[in-house]
């Protein structure tokens, strides 16, 4: 007999590795950016796609920490795309009820997109039909250092009392506290790691492997996937019901 979903529901907080972009573009004898162009055009679709499919939050790793060691000319391109998403699909999200908010260091990224992030963020915070996150400069050990850091500091002030700190108080300072953690987790192009992804907020999610990689996603195999993780019973720790 089939395990059920012990929710009686769909994933509603579904996270995407979106990964495979500059496999894609190589495979067919293209610069890796034009797998980042189209990857980015797959962003547009599956993010039309969620409210149907019965998602309110979703999350999207584009750029890690890690991610800074690759060339330089990708990074600029990367960072570019990011921008140029941003400019072309405000009116859109806005327009559609989409809510969209970054996680991840903002520093080290550059003025002009920090500037554009915001601009959005403000645009879009009063929509509630998809809360579309999307993380950038985003690794999930970074984040917890982040927030210790917070807590130690207005520790140090007299802010916080140590004895007090527990994990909803961690929760709190992540870039994701005003956020539900991820139901699943989905990572595209054949890898079968997290790779530093919400590492926190994950414990309990499950997990979905594809061999596709993201500029060949479609919301009929996110459809798929989000049917498969209906069979599935999510006991949190508790054992497995009748």
């Amino acid at each position: 007999m089939a395990a059920k979903d012990i929710t009686g529901a769909g994933p509603s907080h579904v996270a995407i590795i979106m990964d495979g972009n500059g496999r894609w573009a190589t495979e067919r004898g293209w610069p890796r950016l034009v797998g980042h162009r189209r990857g980015a055009e797959v962003v547009r679709t599956i993010v039309e796609s969620a409210p149907g499919l019965g998602i309110r939050h979703l999350t999207l790793f584009a750029f890690s920490t890690e991610n800074w060691k690759r060339s330089t000319e990708e990074v600029i391109g990367l960072m570019t795309i990011f921008a140029r998403y941003i400019q072309t699909e405000a009116e859109r999200l806005s327009a559609e009820g989409v809510r969209l908010r970054f996680v991840g260091g903002r520093d080290r990224l550059d003025k002009k997109l920090q500037r554009l992030m915001a601009g959005i963020e403000e645009k879009t915070k009063a929509n509630d039909r998809l809360h579309l996150t999307v993380a950038i400069n985003y690794g999930g050990r970074d984040e917890i250092a982040r927030a210790a850091r917070a807590m130690a500091l207005k520790a140090a002030e007299g802010r916080l009392d140590p004895a007090t700190v527990g994990e909803d108080e961690l929760s709190r300072h992540l870039d994701t506290h005003d956020l539900p953690d991820p139901d699943l987790v989905i990572r595209t192009s054949g890898e079968a790691r997290i790779s530093n992804f919400l590492l926190w907020q994950s414990a309990y999610a499950e997990y979905e492997f594809t061999d596709t990689l993201w500029p060949d996603f479609t919301p009929a195999e996110l459809a798929s996937i989000l049917s498969r993780y209906g069979e599935r019973e999510r006991r949190f720790g508790g054992a497995l019901t009748a």
